[in-house]
């Protein structure tokens, strides 16, 4: 598939707001956060331009040429860089919640969830979100914007690391080399996440 793969830039945030909150309104987790349609199209863009902002401040997009996807990475290290702030990363779930709804709960026990499951103790690449616009599909467009990162990562050795959050994903996933972990994370009262672990490939 002929697609055109950019690096996104601090100009593209508020595209890639509004491409990963309409990507993401019927996800399931995204429902189980903000429940109720009204409620969700009122609330849901604040987290996710939380997550662009921390993409682009730490991580990198890369964004469709076209702008129908967008996949958030981050690069994460061995082990912890030795200047990072405890207090700072522990009260970062608590913080993303005051900014994006201070009444939701779920906000923050999500944020630490994920915390708690993310791999520990060996570099990896990790796939936060990857949005594709509604009407876009079902065309392959995921698929090939992830391929380039995952190509970079079995040229160096590196693993990749990502959460999925439907059965559907979770099924793209394992075709392009990612493997259950084993250990569903399971929300209070909500939809079933399942960790994804991806070895460098050879050849």
């Amino acid at each position: 598939m002929g697609v055109r793969i950019r690096r996104a830039e601090q100009g593209d945030r508020e595209r890639i707001v509004r491409l990963l909150d309409t990507a993401f309104m019927d996800d399931p987790v995204s429902g189980w956060v903000f429940p109720g349609e009204e409620y969700r199209r009122a609330r849901h863009a604040g987290l996710m331009g939380v997550f662009t902002d921390a993409t682009l401040a730490e991580g990198y997009a890369d964004l469709l040429e076209d702008g129908s996807a967008v996949a958030l990475w981050m690069d994460v290290p061995d082990h912890p860089h030795a200047d990072a702030d405890p207090d700072a990363e522990e009260n970062g779930p608590a913080q993303v919640r005051e900014a994006v709804d201070p009444d939701n709960a779920r906000i923050e026990e999500i944020a630490r969830t994920l915390d708690r499951t993310h791999p520990q103790g060996r570099a990896h690449t990790y796939l936060w979100m990857i949005g594709v616009a509604p009407g876009r599909q079902g065309e392959g467009l995921g698929t090939s914007l992830m391929a380039p990162v995952l190509e970079r990562c079995d040229r160096e050795g590196r693993p990749a690391y990502l959460e999925a959050s439907s059965a559907r994903s979770r099924a793209l996933y394992e075709r392009l080399g990612f493997a259950f972990t084993g250990t569903a994370i399971e929300l209070p009262d909500g939809p079933t996440m399942w960790p994804m672990w991806r070895e460098p490939q050879a050849g």
